[in-house]
């Protein structure tokens, strides 16, 4: 049973949920009951979903209603394997081993046009009960009412590197790295619009994470649960991944993290197009694809930076963990033209560095010496890729003893990488997968296999300007502070041009009232034991130290209260106003 389980003040909660507006349930029985009340035909669904589990247990509940529904799975009308693959691959990079481009292929285009004028007569025809389920079925009929089964991208993730879940379409399986990389740039694009053009019609929306249960919510009550996150706050359910250079800081730190994993490496805290957000009725739990929250009230979260983005959440929080761990490796980021042209991606991966915690002599890797060769330093690398010597960085790029609390600047096109002994907040744009590796020091990734780098790409993007004294002046954050009032301080960090977002901190003893302005707010405790929130509608919600929440631009005003004996740090992003109209 997937049912809550509240944290302790200050401790970490690694299972966050909203209130539901209405009933969560887990009953079949009451579940069949609504499919039959409401003639409801067709089940919808997220590539990935164990259907067998599924309709095996809606089968067996009709047997109370003396119907014996005909199940019908819409996979029969697909297209053929091998046409699907040749009408994708366009997308997928050739033979590059990490990027595509994010397709435009509608998910219709996956299906064989007369097999689905064959089911839409059959479905329409009443004379037979028959009941088409999986991902693609609402094209079956623009207007019928559906139910929908969610998997939380986490979970599908998990399953394809068990090798129970496979790309939409095919039947074997792969290299988990290409099979991801088709769900990113393909599969994902595909499904996501499909959900978008039904959410209205969904009367019943079900999360298919578990082997034994089906949570679920009728779709009005979605709806208005996800129209008073709206207006109050969200915390979406962070997850965590192992990495070649992981760290110890979250499994000593991070009350319920699974202590079985040998290093973390990342902690997805908000990195929307995967992370997912629960809901809570009683002690069910339902998770719910973020992007559900930004189809339907993408104007009330984003506010002024809404004509910008659309239904792309604009920010990223995540966690870099490097504690007794090792060195990032050597890294850049696309400028806005090349995201774009080659990876589809409407913004690009600007990125800061928050230090939240350090030890040692902990470094960052920042901007280039003041004396770079640009060809020499590229024909050091290549020869360290093609003969596996080491190379010394600190020829080539700075680094700077890293302070905690400080704001380091990574526009794109900055060399960059953390060193050992950090735990970074990376406060970014939202991409996350577009990051061009120059060095790996020379080690294999966690399968023993060489990480691919991307050296040609990552010339194609660098900045040889940010060097030397530059660095200093214009890399790394100039904190500028403000007197709220006797106990509370406002504290700018301010970002780079080339940053839509902006970063602020607030350090107070008991308490501070903080006014959206109509911008969305991406908070996180960054010292202190935890905060209770009072939002201007009255909701409230405690968030711990390094939990990360966002105030919606509706939200309008917020009060961030002391729950701890020391003072409090909260930093907090938005987009710049400035920034709100550049296309």
């Amino acid at each position: 049973m997937h049912t809550t389980k509240d944290s302790a003040i200050g401790q970490y909660n690694i299972m966050p949920a909203f209130p539901a507006t209405g009933e969560i349930s887990s009953s079949f029985q009451k579940l069949v009951r609504v499919l039959h009340d409401n003639n409801i035909r067709i089940i919808d669904g997220f590539v990935g979903v164990d259907w067998k589990f599924v309709i095996g247990e809606i089968s067996k509940e009709f047997k109370n209603y003396d119907i014996k529904p005909r199940f019908i799975a819409i996979d029969e009308a697909l297209l053929s394997e091998e046409i699907i693959n040749n009408q994708v691959a366009p997308y997928l990079g050739g033979n590059d081993p990490l990027f595509g481009k994010k397709s435009p292929l509608p998910l219709s285009s996956y299906f064989n046009a007369e097999k689905s004028v064959k089911f839409h007569d059959m479905l329409v025809n009443n004379q037979e009960y028959i009941i088409f389920y999986g991902p693609g079925a609402a094209l079956l009929d623009n207007e019928a009412s559906i139910m929908y089964v969610d998997l939380p991208k986490s979970v599908l993730i998990q399953h394809m590197r068990a090798g129970k879940a496979w790309n939409l379409g095919c039947s074997n399986s792969k290299d988990p790295k290409q099979i991801y990389k088709r769900y990113y740039f393909v599969d994902w694009q595909a499904l996501n619009s499909h959900k978008n053009s039904i959410l209205s019609r969904i009367e019943i929306m079900a999360d298919q994470q578990s082997d034994n249960t089906l949570p679920w919510i009728k779709g009005s009550d979605l709806r208005q649960t996800l129209h008073q996150m709206s207006v109050n706050y969200f915390r979406v359910k962070p997850t965590f991944e192992s990495g070649v250079w992981g760290g110890q800081w979250m499994k000593d730190h991070l009350t319920g993290i699974d202590q079985s994993a040998k290093n973390y490496a990342w902690s997805f805290e908000m990195i929307v197009p995967e992370n997912g957000l629960s809901l809570k009725f009683n002690d069910l739990l339902l998770e719910i694809s973020f992007d559900q929250l930004m189809f339907t009230e993408s104007k009330n979260v984003l506010g002024l930076a809404e004509p910008r983005f659309g239904v792309d959440f604009p920010i990223r929080f995540n966690f870099l963990d490097t504690f007794d761990g090792g060195n990032l490796s050597i890294q850049c980021h696309p400028s806005p033209k090349y995201a774009k042209s080659q990876f589809g991606e409407n913004f690009t991966q600007d990125e800061t560095y928050y230090i939240v915690d350090r030890k040692g002599d902990a470094q960052v890797y920042l901007g280039f010496q003041d004396d770079i060769n640009k060809d020499e330093f590229q024909s050091a690398l290549e020869h360290s890729f093609k003969t596996g010597e080491a190379i010394e960085v600190d020829q080539y790029i700075q680094k700077f003893e890293s302070k905690k609390h400080e704001l380091y600047l990574i526009p794109h096109g900055t060399v960059h990488s953390s060193g050992i002994d950090n735990l970074v907040l990376e406060i970014s744009a939202t991409p996350y997968n577009f990051t061009f590796k120059m060095y790996d020091w020379v080690r294999p990734d966690l399968d023993g296999k060489p990480r691919p780098l991307n050296i040609d790409r990552a010339f194609d993007n660098l900045n040889f300007e940010r060097k030397g004294q530059v660095v200093n002046d214009t890399l790394i954050a100039k904190p500028v502070s403000h007197k709220i009032d006797n106990q509370a301080t406002k504290v700018h960090l301010p970002t780079h041009e080339d940053h839509f977002y902006d970063v602020v901190r607030y350090d107070f003893d008991q308490e501070v009232t903080i006014e959206t302005k109509n911008q969305c707010h991406i908070l996180m405790l960054v010292e202190g034991e935890a905060v209770e929130l009072t939002t201007s509608n009255g909701m409230r919600e405690v968030f711990n130290y390094v939990e990360t929440f966002a105030i919606p631009a509706a939200t309008g005003s917020y009060t961030l209260r002391n729950l701890g004996k020391q003072p409090a740090k909260v930093i907090q992003s938005y987009v710049k106003d400035s920034k709100c109209n550049q296309f």
